[in-house]
């Protein structure tokens, strides 16, 4: 059988797992995955946290303990995720040294509350690196209006970053000329630009999802036949602009004082409409220097029956192009989807972030010791 998951580490595509839970870790899950499925990192948000505690006792004794301690639930949820993010980066610590700091790598998002906060961003990103404590952390900021600042200062502090929710290809522009910014702000400072690493994560079927539904609505033949074809496109274009700014003069500079690229990463890649090939945001986006963070399941059916072919990126743009200008033409607005999916991104994370609220408060009483 061919080993679909190697091939594609050998085309450059690291492979993530965009999930995480203590099971993971203490079962030897995790370990498991990394020696057999190639796995090379890690991504997490507030969903997947609320998720992980929400389920099963692995996390009893720890609330036992922060319950006794009368500590608030919002230090219990710092107190419990980081020691996870920390576990989990002890396990990657290998793949972290024989990489050079580039995979490795295990992501904590800043309260998504504070979104559009860009100096409590800032703040939070800096606690959260110093609670975490492991140099293969990566601290994942929100590509909002607000994040874009933020970016630029906590990479100019020599902190590496995930900025995450990036969904249009003007707001993946900001995020680079941020993360330049920042590394030249690290460079003033005197910092090791060779110690900072970054990836941006754009989402991907979350633009299937949202357009396709505006095809359907439309229902004609020449609007269907598009279905399908937007977050591709849109991946691609990024990818193309990818190319444009990490090859250009201010990059260079950078570049011989050390830095990084920072790898665009592709997130939401587990496929949502059952129309579509299970594994269809994977095949689909290989190309060099990138990273793909996968569900359980989406990195379980690349392994299955994954058709890996190779650079299925470069010299598509063009086709690109056109798919998102005829969508366009359908009178679906480009900026109108991409600017909703942001907001319902932020929003769903704020959601998830309160039912963990919720959830860790009901465990720390349920937990707590009794009075007398």
């Amino acid at each position: 059988m061919t080993d679909a998951l190697k091939r594609l580490s050998d085309e450059g595509v690291a492979i993530w797992l965009d999930d995480l839970s203590r099971k993971r870790i203490t079962s030897g899950n995790l370990a498991e995955l990394i020696d057999q499925q190639h796995v090379v990192g890690v991504t997490t948000n507030p969903s997947i946290f609320q998720k992980a505690i929400s389920q099963g006792d692995g996390y009893d004794q720890q609330l036992s303990d922060l319950a006794a301690r009368k500590v608030t639930v919002e230090e219990a949820i710092r107190m419990i995720t980081t020691a996870d993010v920390r576990d989990a980066a002890d396990i990657l610590r290998s793949t972290y040294e024989a990489t050079s700091g580039q995979d490795g790598r295990v992501s904590i998002e800043v309260d998504p509350r504070l979104a559009h906060d860009t100096k409590a961003t800032v703040a939070e990103a800096k606690q959260l690196a110093w609670l975490v404590d492991r140099p293969n952390t990566l601290i994942k900021i929100p590509a909002t209006e607000a994040g874009i600042p933020a970016i630029a200062e906590v990479i100019g502090l020599g902190i590496s970053v995930n900025v995450t929710l990036i969904f249009s290809l003007e707001r993946y522009r900001k995020v680079m000329d941020a993360f330049l910014t920042g590394l030249e702000k690290a460079k003033e400072r005197g910092l090791d630009l060779s110690d900072i690493h970054s990836v941006a994560s754009f989402f991907v079927s979350r633009v299937d999802t949202e357009i396709d539904k505006r095809i359907d609505a439309l229902g004609t033949d020449e609007a269907k036949a598009l279905r399908g074809k937007a977050a591709l496109a849109n991946a691609r274009l990024a990818y193309q602009a990818y190319e444009e700014i990490f090859s250009g003069e201010r990059w260079a500079a950078l570049e011989k004082a050390g830095a990084h690229r920072q790898r665009p990463l592709w997130a939401s890649t587990g496929v949502k409409d059952k129309a579509y090939q299970d594994t269809m945001y994977v095949t689909e986006l290989v190309a060099p220097n990138t990273v793909n963070t996968m569900p359980e399941a989406t990195l379980f059916a690349t392994e299955d029956h994954g058709e890996i072919k190779g650079d299925a990126v470069s010299g598509t743009y063009e086709q690109a192009r056109a798919d998102l200008d005829a969508v366009e033409a359908l009178g679906i607005s480009y900026d109108e989807v991409v600017r909703l999916l942001e907001d319902e991104g932020v929003a769903k994370f704020e959601d998830a972030w309160t039912d963990l609220l919720k959830s860790t408060e009901a465990e720390l009483k349920r937990l707590a010791p009794s009075e007398g």
